[in-house]
């Protein structure tokens, strides 16, 4: 999941994503999570408070989706 944007990705496209990998790694040994922090550089990314709240609301709905 990117942190340099605002724009949610779309939930199925994240699981995925998860299938993908887990072709090369057993689903226990994977996670979902962002990219890297909110704010790479100084100046930080043109994402608002509310998009991050999103971001990581989707990452804890779809994580639950997929391990439960």
């Amino acid at each position: 999941m990117t942190t340099k944007k605002g724009a949610l990705e779309a939930k199925d496209a994240l699981k995925r994503r998860i299938d993908q990998a887990a072709r090369y790694a057993p689903l226990e040994q994977l996670c979902l999570s962002p990219q890297c922090g909110f704010s790479s550089t100084v100046e930080g990314n043109a994402i608002t408070l509310e998009e991050q709240i999103a971001k990581l609301r989707l990452v804890v709905e779809t994580a639950r989706e997929v391990w439960g």
